[in-house]
């Protein structure tokens, strides 16, 4: 039994790094290639979005007296570097993929439609999108909402090195207490950090749902997939 039929899956830039300091841990993005390809394989629609905290975040980048529109630009196409890289990933595996960029950059990836989106997964193509919203002041967790939305996701799926929702940082509190469920007006009201508060109000109001699952353990990507109780589930 497969839960999901199309996906909009969130990796974070960090991630990335693997063990590394800065940059693409080549063994960590093979990784996530894997198992992302044995997803498609059981016939899921699926499209990536992927941030670019292990390059450059135009956020911490304005703090140290970038402009934060330049530093916020840096950072789409620090997601571009990254989505190649998994592109890469994805063709010496035989699985095609499609960069769509939301800044026109050809030919280095096509200009994002919700059409091309739709009509690459379709066709059994992993459909990476990548620059964000294409505009300054918004992070690629609101570019996931947005994209998700836009293609008609049954779901965003926000991968993390964290094993779901917690009432604390797990990582500072040893106390804190993980969420199987939780709703929209909790995450909001309780102020937890799950995603920014543009991205999680747009989830909310377009009623698409969010897993927030652990994506460094092997085989949690098709667990969520086959509706195991994995990570946590974010609903109206």
């Amino acid at each position: 039994m497969i839960k999901y039929k199309r996906i909009l899956l969130k990796l974070s830039g960090e991630s990335l790094m693997g063990e590394q300091q800065y940059g693409i841990d080549v063994n960590r993005l093979n990784t996530y290639a894997t198992q992302i390809k044995a997803i498609a394989d059981m016939g899921i629609q699926i499209s990536i979005v992927i941030g670019g905290g292990n390059i450059f975040r135009g956020l911490s980048g304005a703090s140290k007296g970038y402009d934060r529109v330049k530093g916020d630009q840096m950072g789409m196409l620090a997601t571009v570097i990254n989505s190649l890289g998994l592109s890469s990933a994805f063709n010496a595996i035989g699985q095609k993929s499609r960069v769509l960029t939301a800044i026109r950059m050809e030919p280095i990836g096509e200009i994002y439609s919700k059409w091309k989106a739709i009509e690459a997964m379709e066709n059994g193509e992993i459909a990476i999108l990548s620059c964000g919203t294409g505009n300054p002041f918004f992070t690629t967790d609101t570019g996931s909402s947005l994209r998700g939305i836009e293609i008609e996701a049954d779901v965003m799926l926000k991968g993390t090195r964290v094993d779901g929702i917690y009432t604390a940082d797990p990582e500072k509190d040893p106390t804190a207490t993980k969420f199987d469920k939780i709703s929209y007006d909790e995450v909001l009201n309780r102020g937890l950090k799950v995603m920014d508060l543009t991205a999680t109000v747009m989830c909310k109001e377009n009623n698409l749902p969010i897993v927030v699952f652990d994506m460094d353990t092997e085989g949690n990507l098709e667990k969520v997939m086959r509706g195991e109780n994995i990570g946590t589930y974010v609903h109206a």
